[in-house]
Protein backbone atom coordinates (compact mmCIF):
# COMPACT_ATOMS: atom_id res chain seq x y z
CA UNK A 1 0.00 0.00 0.00
CA UNK A 2 1.31 3.44 -0.91
CA UNK A 3 1.98 5.74 2.00
CA UNK A 4 0.65 9.28 2.22
CA UNK A 5 2.98 12.21 2.89
CA UNK A 6 2.22 14.18 6.04
CA UNK A 7 3.89 17.24 7.49
CA UNK A 8 3.64 18.92 10.87
CA UNK A 9 3.71 22.70 11.20
CA UNK A 10 4.95 23.56 14.67
CA UNK A 11 6.44 20.23 15.62
CA UNK A 12 8.69 21.29 18.50
CA UNK A 13 5.98 21.46 21.17
CA UNK A 14 4.65 18.68 23.35
CA UNK A 15 1.69 17.90 21.08
CA UNK A 16 3.96 17.98 18.04
CA UNK A 17 6.31 15.54 19.74
CA UNK A 18 3.46 13.15 20.43
CA UNK A 19 2.31 13.39 16.83
CA UNK A 20 5.79 12.39 15.73
CA UNK A 21 5.92 9.47 18.17
CA UNK A 22 2.64 8.14 16.78
CA UNK A 23 3.19 8.84 13.10
CA UNK A 24 6.66 7.28 12.92
CA UNK A 25 4.95 3.96 13.68
CA UNK A 26 1.91 4.50 11.46
CA UNK A 27 2.01 1.95 8.62
CA UNK A 28 0.29 4.22 6.09
CA UNK A 29 2.23 7.43 6.72
CA UNK A 30 5.52 8.97 5.68
CA UNK A 31 6.59 12.06 7.62
CA UNK A 32 7.75 14.56 5.04
CA UNK A 33 8.53 17.74 6.97
CA UNK A 34 8.38 19.10 10.49
CA UNK A 35 8.64 22.85 11.00
CA UNK A 36 9.96 24.95 13.84
CA UNK A 37 11.16 28.51 13.46
CA UNK A 38 13.29 28.32 16.59
CA UNK A 39 14.89 24.94 15.84
CA UNK A 40 15.06 25.08 12.05
CA UNK A 41 18.03 23.05 10.81
CA UNK A 42 18.35 21.01 14.00
CA UNK A 43 17.58 17.29 14.35
CA UNK A 44 14.16 16.38 15.71
CA UNK A 45 15.74 14.35 18.50
CA UNK A 46 17.49 17.47 19.83
CA UNK A 47 14.05 18.62 20.98
CA UNK A 48 12.35 15.23 21.33
CA UNK A 49 15.08 12.97 22.77
CA UNK A 50 12.74 9.97 22.87
CA UNK A 51 13.04 9.90 19.05
CA UNK A 52 16.77 9.13 19.07
CA UNK A 53 17.72 6.48 16.52
CA UNK A 54 14.25 6.64 14.98
CA UNK A 55 14.95 9.45 12.53
CA UNK A 56 17.57 11.84 11.20
CA UNK A 57 14.94 14.27 10.01
CA UNK A 58 15.61 17.94 10.74
CA UNK A 59 13.24 20.79 11.49
CA UNK A 60 12.59 23.16 8.62
CA UNK A 61 11.09 26.64 8.42
CA UNK A 62 7.46 27.33 7.57
CA UNK A 63 8.71 29.28 4.57
CA UNK A 64 10.15 26.03 3.20
CA UNK A 65 6.96 24.00 3.66
CA UNK A 66 6.24 21.85 0.62
CA UNK A 67 3.00 20.36 -0.68
CA UNK A 68 1.82 17.23 1.14
CA UNK A 69 -1.26 15.04 1.46
CA UNK A 70 -2.10 15.97 5.06
CA UNK A 71 -0.84 18.90 7.10
CA UNK A 72 -1.06 18.82 10.88
CA UNK A 73 -1.03 22.24 12.51
CA UNK A 74 0.46 22.15 16.00
CA UNK A 75 1.07 25.88 16.21
CA UNK A 76 0.36 28.22 19.14
CA UNK A 77 -3.23 29.42 19.42
CA UNK A 78 -3.83 32.33 17.06
CA UNK A 79 -1.16 31.34 14.52
CA UNK A 80 -3.07 28.95 12.25
CA UNK A 81 -5.89 31.36 11.46
CA UNK A 82 -3.45 34.05 10.31
CA UNK A 83 -1.86 31.70 7.75
CA UNK A 84 -4.73 29.40 6.87
CA UNK A 85 -4.87 30.63 3.26
CA UNK A 86 -1.22 29.65 2.91
CA UNK A 87 -1.74 26.24 4.50
CA UNK A 88 -4.69 25.19 2.36
CA UNK A 89 -2.48 25.74 -0.68
CA UNK A 90 -0.01 23.19 0.69
CA UNK A 91 -2.36 20.32 1.58
CA UNK A 92 -5.77 19.10 0.56
CA UNK A 93 -6.47 17.96 4.10
CA UNK A 94 -5.62 19.76 7.34
CA UNK A 95 -5.93 18.72 10.97
CA UNK A 96 -5.48 21.66 13.34
CA UNK A 97 -4.62 21.00 16.99
CA UNK A 98 -5.01 24.64 18.08
CA UNK A 99 -8.15 26.43 19.24
CA UNK A 100 -8.42 28.59 16.13
CA UNK A 101 -11.22 26.73 14.34
CA UNK A 102 -13.03 24.86 17.11
CA UNK A 103 -15.89 27.31 17.43
CA UNK A 104 -18.51 27.95 14.77
CA UNK A 105 -19.32 31.57 15.70
CA UNK A 106 -17.02 34.57 15.42
CA UNK A 107 -19.01 36.31 18.14
CA UNK A 108 -18.51 33.41 20.54
CA UNK A 109 -14.83 33.30 19.63
CA UNK A 110 -14.45 37.01 20.37
CA UNK A 111 -16.29 36.65 23.70
CA UNK A 112 -14.04 33.86 24.99
CA UNK A 113 -10.71 34.78 23.40
CA UNK A 114 -11.06 38.56 23.74
CA UNK A 115 -9.99 39.21 20.15
CA UNK A 116 -11.46 39.07 16.69
CA UNK A 117 -10.97 36.02 14.51
CA UNK A 118 -8.60 36.60 11.58
CA UNK A 119 -10.53 34.35 9.16
CA UNK A 120 -14.11 33.93 10.43
CA UNK A 121 -15.24 32.63 7.03
CA UNK A 122 -13.49 29.34 7.80
CA UNK A 123 -15.13 28.71 11.18
CA UNK A 124 -18.04 26.71 9.80
CA UNK A 125 -15.84 24.73 7.44
CA UNK A 126 -13.84 22.79 10.04
CA UNK A 127 -15.32 19.65 11.61
CA UNK A 128 -15.05 19.63 15.40
CA UNK A 129 -12.61 16.85 16.14
CA UNK A 130 -14.19 14.52 18.70
CA UNK A 131 -14.69 11.30 16.68
CA UNK A 132 -17.28 9.89 19.07
CA UNK A 133 -19.55 12.82 18.21
CA UNK A 134 -18.65 13.64 14.60
CA UNK A 135 -17.28 10.49 13.02
CA UNK A 136 -19.70 10.56 10.07
CA UNK A 137 -18.73 14.14 9.22
CA UNK A 138 -15.02 13.30 9.44
CA UNK A 139 -15.19 10.60 6.77
CA UNK A 140 -15.38 13.11 3.94
CA UNK A 141 -13.86 16.06 5.76
CA UNK A 142 -11.07 18.17 4.32
CA UNK A 143 -10.41 20.16 7.49
CA UNK A 144 -10.72 19.01 11.11
CA UNK A 145 -10.15 21.02 14.28
CA UNK A 146 -9.11 18.86 17.23
CA UNK A 147 -10.97 19.58 20.44
CA UNK A 148 -9.47 21.01 23.61
CA UNK A 149 -8.29 18.49 26.20
CA UNK A 150 -10.48 19.71 29.06
CA UNK A 151 -13.41 20.05 26.70
CA UNK A 152 -12.92 16.51 25.40
CA UNK A 153 -12.92 14.97 28.88
CA UNK A 154 -15.97 16.97 29.93
CA UNK A 155 -17.99 16.54 26.75
CA UNK A 156 -17.48 12.76 26.61
CA UNK A 157 -18.66 12.40 30.21
CA UNK A 158 -21.74 14.62 29.78
CA UNK A 159 -22.77 13.97 26.17
CA UNK A 160 -25.15 10.99 26.66
CA UNK A 161 -27.08 12.79 29.39
CA UNK A 162 -27.43 16.08 27.53
CA UNK A 163 -28.31 14.36 24.27
CA UNK A 164 -31.10 12.42 25.99
CA UNK A 165 -32.31 15.41 28.03
CA UNK A 166 -31.74 13.64 31.34
CA UNK A 167 -30.16 16.47 33.34
CA UNK A 168 -31.06 19.97 34.47
CA UNK A 169 -29.21 22.12 31.97
CA UNK A 170 -28.45 25.05 34.28
CA UNK A 171 -26.94 23.17 37.23
CA UNK A 172 -23.96 21.26 35.84
CA UNK A 173 -20.77 21.91 37.83
CA UNK A 174 -17.43 20.69 36.45
CA UNK A 175 -14.04 20.70 38.16
CA UNK A 176 -11.03 19.59 36.10
CA UNK A 177 -7.61 18.84 37.53
CA UNK A 178 -4.78 19.06 35.01
CA UNK A 179 -1.06 18.39 34.69
CA UNK A 180 1.70 20.85 33.89
CA UNK A 181 2.10 19.82 30.24
CA UNK A 182 -1.26 21.44 29.49
CA UNK A 183 0.54 24.79 29.73
CA UNK A 184 2.90 23.90 26.87
CA UNK A 185 6.70 23.82 26.78
CA UNK A 186 7.41 27.53 27.21
CA UNK A 187 8.84 28.48 30.59
CA UNK A 188 7.14 31.12 32.70
CA UNK A 189 6.95 32.21 36.31
CA UNK A 190 4.19 29.75 37.18
CA UNK A 191 6.10 26.78 35.74
CA UNK A 192 9.29 27.46 37.74
CA UNK A 193 9.92 24.24 39.71
CA UNK A 194 10.00 25.71 43.24
CA UNK A 195 6.69 27.44 42.46
CA UNK A 196 5.00 24.60 40.58
CA UNK A 197 6.12 21.62 42.68
CA UNK A 198 3.61 20.57 45.32
CA UNK A 199 1.09 23.14 44.12
CA UNK A 200 -2.67 22.71 43.91
CA UNK A 201 -3.47 25.91 42.07
CA UNK A 202 -6.86 27.11 40.92
CA UNK A 203 -5.90 28.87 37.70
CA UNK A 204 -9.36 29.25 36.15
CA UNK A 205 -12.14 29.14 38.76
CA UNK A 206 -14.34 30.78 36.13
CA UNK A 207 -14.00 31.88 32.53
CA UNK A 208 -12.06 28.95 31.08
CA UNK A 209 -12.11 29.11 27.27
CA UNK A 210 -12.97 25.44 26.84
CA UNK A 211 -16.43 26.21 28.21
CA UNK A 212 -17.28 27.61 24.78
CA UNK A 213 -16.60 24.23 23.17
CA UNK A 214 -18.56 22.37 25.83
CA UNK A 215 -21.62 24.59 25.42
CA UNK A 216 -21.37 24.40 21.63
CA UNK A 217 -21.35 20.60 21.61
CA UNK A 218 -23.94 19.97 24.33
CA UNK A 219 -26.61 22.45 23.24
CA UNK A 220 -29.45 20.39 21.77
CA UNK A 221 -32.00 23.12 21.03
CA UNK A 222 -31.95 24.13 24.71
CA UNK A 223 -30.22 26.89 26.63
CA UNK A 224 -27.53 25.44 28.85
CA UNK A 225 -25.10 26.73 31.45
CA UNK A 226 -21.87 24.99 32.40
CA UNK A 227 -20.25 26.00 35.70
CA UNK A 228 -16.60 25.12 35.12
CA UNK A 229 -13.39 25.42 37.15
CA UNK A 230 -9.84 24.25 36.44
CA UNK A 231 -7.08 23.41 38.91
CA UNK A 232 -3.45 22.52 38.19
CA UNK A 233 -1.93 19.76 40.30
CA UNK A 234 1.46 18.09 40.51
CA UNK A 235 1.39 15.71 37.57
CA UNK A 236 2.88 16.18 34.12
CA UNK A 237 0.21 14.62 31.91
CA UNK A 238 -3.46 14.08 32.46
CA UNK A 239 -6.94 15.53 32.92
CA UNK A 240 -9.46 14.40 35.50
CA UNK A 241 -12.94 15.91 35.06
CA UNK A 242 -15.42 15.60 37.92
CA UNK A 243 -18.84 16.60 36.63
CA UNK A 244 -21.78 17.12 39.00
CA UNK A 245 -25.13 16.91 37.21
CA UNK A 246 -28.65 16.99 38.59
CA UNK A 247 -31.10 14.56 37.07
CA UNK A 248 -34.50 15.38 35.63
CA UNK A 249 -35.85 12.04 36.84
CA UNK A 250 -34.84 9.20 39.10
CA UNK A 251 -32.29 6.80 37.64
CA UNK A 252 -30.72 3.68 39.06
CA UNK A 253 -27.12 2.58 38.52
CA UNK A 254 -28.19 0.03 35.93
CA UNK A 255 -29.92 2.81 33.98
CA UNK A 256 -26.73 4.86 33.89
CA UNK A 257 -24.69 1.88 32.75
CA UNK A 258 -27.22 1.27 29.98
CA UNK A 259 -27.10 4.91 28.83
CA UNK A 260 -23.30 4.86 28.56
CA UNK A 261 -23.23 1.46 26.86
CA UNK A 262 -25.81 2.51 24.30
CA UNK A 263 -23.74 5.58 23.47
CA UNK A 264 -20.18 4.27 23.70
CA UNK A 265 -20.46 0.48 23.68
CA UNK A 266 -18.77 0.15 20.28
CA UNK A 267 -16.28 2.99 20.72
CA UNK A 268 -12.67 1.75 20.57
CA UNK A 269 -11.27 4.43 22.89
CA UNK A 270 -13.98 4.84 25.53
CA UNK A 271 -13.68 2.59 28.58
CA UNK A 272 -16.34 2.47 31.28
CA UNK A 273 -14.75 2.16 34.72
CA UNK A 274 -16.58 1.50 37.95
CA UNK A 275 -15.27 -1.23 40.20
CA UNK A 276 -16.82 -2.32 43.46
CA UNK A 277 -13.54 -2.13 45.37
CA UNK A 278 -9.79 -1.61 45.06
CA UNK A 279 -7.61 1.36 44.14
CA UNK A 280 -8.92 1.68 40.60
CA UNK A 281 -12.66 1.98 41.15
CA UNK A 282 -12.87 5.19 39.14
CA UNK A 283 -10.95 6.71 36.21
CA UNK A 284 -7.40 7.80 36.99
CA UNK A 285 -5.19 9.86 34.63
CA UNK A 286 -1.98 8.12 35.70
CA UNK A 287 -3.16 4.88 34.08
CA UNK A 288 -3.74 6.64 30.75
CA UNK A 289 -0.32 8.19 30.15
CA UNK A 290 0.59 7.77 26.49
CA UNK A 291 -2.75 6.21 25.52
CA UNK A 292 -5.67 7.41 23.43
CA UNK A 293 -8.31 6.16 25.86
CA UNK A 294 -10.85 8.20 27.75
CA UNK A 295 -11.99 6.38 30.89
CA UNK A 296 -15.44 7.27 32.25
CA UNK A 297 -17.06 6.34 35.54
CA UNK A 298 -19.78 7.63 37.83
CA UNK A 299 -21.21 7.69 41.33
CA UNK A 300 -24.91 8.12 41.99
CA UNK A 301 -26.05 9.96 45.10
CA UNK A 302 -29.20 7.97 45.82
CA UNK A 303 -30.32 10.39 48.53
CA UNK A 304 -30.68 13.23 46.00
CA UNK A 305 -30.89 13.93 42.29
CA UNK A 306 -27.10 14.37 41.98
CA UNK A 307 -25.00 12.18 39.68
CA UNK A 308 -21.22 12.57 39.63
CA UNK A 309 -19.63 11.70 36.28
CA UNK A 310 -15.87 11.22 36.24
CA UNK A 311 -13.65 11.11 33.16
CA UNK A 312 -9.90 10.91 32.66
CA UNK A 313 -7.54 11.15 29.69
CA UNK A 314 -4.00 12.06 28.67
CA UNK A 315 -4.16 15.70 27.58
CA UNK A 316 -1.40 15.19 24.99
CA UNK A 317 -3.04 12.09 23.51
CA UNK A 318 -6.84 11.81 23.55
CA UNK A 319 -6.77 15.53 24.30
CA UNK A 320 -4.47 16.40 21.38
CA UNK A 321 -2.19 14.24 19.20
CA UNK A 322 -3.96 10.91 19.66
CA UNK A 323 -7.32 12.44 18.83
CA UNK A 324 -5.77 14.00 15.72
CA UNK A 325 -4.35 10.67 14.51
CA UNK A 326 -7.70 9.03 15.21
CA UNK A 327 -9.26 11.66 12.96
CA UNK A 328 -6.64 10.96 10.29
CA UNK A 329 -7.54 7.26 10.34
CA UNK A 330 -11.22 8.08 9.92
CA UNK A 331 -10.50 10.48 7.06
CA UNK A 332 -8.73 7.79 5.04
CA UNK A 333 -10.92 4.85 5.99
CA UNK A 334 -8.16 3.03 7.88
CA UNK A 335 -8.73 0.97 10.99
CA UNK A 336 -9.46 3.61 13.61
CA UNK A 337 -7.03 2.17 16.14
CA UNK A 338 -4.05 2.23 13.75
CA UNK A 339 -0.94 3.49 15.59
CA UNK A 340 -3.07 4.08 18.69
CA UNK A 341 -3.38 0.68 20.35
CA UNK A 342 -0.82 1.29 23.13
CA UNK A 343 -2.53 0.25 26.41
CA UNK A 344 -0.38 2.32 28.77
CA UNK A 345 2.08 1.28 31.50
CA UNK A 346 1.37 0.00 34.98
CA UNK A 347 2.92 0.69 37.38
CA UNK A 348 4.49 3.96 36.38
Amino acid sequence: MNKINVSIAGGSGYAGGELLRLLFFHPHVRIQQVTSEHYSGKFLFKVHPNLRKLTNLKFSSLDDLEACDVLFLALPHGSAMRKIDQFIQKAERIIDLSADFRLTSKEVYHHWYKRGHACPEYLNQFIYGIPELHRKDMVNAKWISSAGCNATATILALYPFYKNNLVQTDRTVVEVKVGSSEGGNRNNASSHHPVRSGAVRSFAPTGHRHVAEIVQELTFDRDITIHFSATSIEMVRGVLATCHVFLNRKLKERDIWKIYRQTYGKEPFIRLVKEADGNYRFPEPKLLIGTNFCDIGFSLDESSDRLVLISALDNLMKGAAGQAVQALNIMFGWEETTALSFPGLHPI
